[in-house]
């Protein structure tokens, strides 16, 4: 499916999903490249596309990768399970338990859920592995509509404590409230 996004240096911006497995998958970020970013390449004459193709999301179909973030690790459990020419399902490896926590709003008119999930991860880095709407409705009486999402954290090379994801969850109510004019119910 197509659907509207937001990529800094385009606009209109798009983004093309599968349906795989009963999830959506990104696999495809473009738009137009704006005028500015033309006039900075001494381009002002042209219009262009910028596309961007999400390679690691179907090397996770193809090798049953669970997590994207494993293709940044320098860990050699990860690299050590893949050889040039073959294709080979990957065997998990993280011993680390997941933290879960839930974050609930209302919704302004304009919310972008996108803006949302980068702004937990710019919150939280990459220990941010799964963000999940698990709850949405609208109150009658007010008019609002309220979404639920439960973020679940996890590292790859320790555990995490509350405390820690406590600060991070903190930190992220507070952006949300600011950037994106959500009130954290």
């Amino acid at each position: 499916k197509w659907s509207e996004d937001y990529f800094p240096f385009t606009t209109p911006s798009f983004e093309l999903e599968i349906k795989y497995e009963g999830e959506w998958l990104e696999v495809l970020g473009c738009g137009v490249i704006h005028e500015e970013v033309l006039q900075m390449a001494d381009r002002p004459d042209r219009r262009g596309w910028a596309f961007g193709l999400g390679l690691e999301r179907l090397a996770m179909i193809l090798f049953e990768i669970p997590d994207i973030r494993l293709f940044w690790t320098d860990d050699e459990r990860f690299h050590s399970q893949f050889k040039e020419g073959q294709i080979t399902k990957f065997k998990p490896y993280s011993k680390f338990p997941p933290v879960y926590k839930d974050i609930a709003f209302w919704i302004p008119e304009d919310f972008v859920e996108n803006d949302f999930f980068e702004m937990a991860r710019g919150v939280a880095g990459d220990i941010v592995e799964r963000m999940e709407l698990i709850d949405e409705f609208t109150n009658p009486k007010k008019g609002k509509t309220s979404k639920c999402y439960r973020i679940t954290y996890r590292s790859m090379d320790r555990s995490l404590t509350n405390e820690e994801i406590d600060a991070l969850q903190d930190s992220l109510r507070e952006k949300v409230e600011v950037d994106l004019g959500v009130e954290v119910r």
